[in-house]
């Protein structure tokens, strides 16, 4: 009985996490018009898909490409890890195709910075004291 409510538990996390995510993505797609398009039919699905599809990119083929980019990585001083973040965003966009696209490096790479930045913001200030409970 225990381990059946660990489980829903993680996947209330989980969700709760994707939902974050898909939202910080449709708010950068507002932002930045002309370089993220996420298609707005179905209600924000594509966005919900989206973020799905990057965490999955990001706990399968992200540690290979960090390892496989380490010496460009050092050699730059870390400067080259966002574009590792820009290789997932436009994996995905080739996975959803039109309803979900990313145009462009020099601002792929500041999207990529900012991604990264509210997904870090969001995780310690708004889902993590909700997790525990915190008031």
């Amino acid at each position: 009985m225990k381990n059946k409510v660990e489980t829903i538990n993680r996947i209330i996390e989980w969700l709760i996490y994707m939902v974050g995510y898909a939202l910080i993505l449709v708010f950068i797609s507002f932002i930045f018009k002309k370089t993220v398009y996420i298609d707005p039919s179905f209600y924000g699905i594509w966005g919900l898909l989206a973020a799905i599809i990057i965490y999955g990119l990001n706990k399968t083929i992200k540690p290979l490409l960090v390892w496989l980019t380490l010496p460009i990585t050092a050699l730059t001083l870390g400067i080259f890890y966002p574009f590792i973040n820009v290789i997932i965003l436009k994996i995905t966009s080739l996975i959803l195709g039109n309803h979900f696209n990313i145009n462009g490096i020099v601002m792929s790479f500041i999207v990529a910075i900012l991604i990264s930045f509210m997904n870090l913001m969001l995780d310690e200030v708004i889902i993590k004291p909700l997790l525990r409970g915190d008031k």
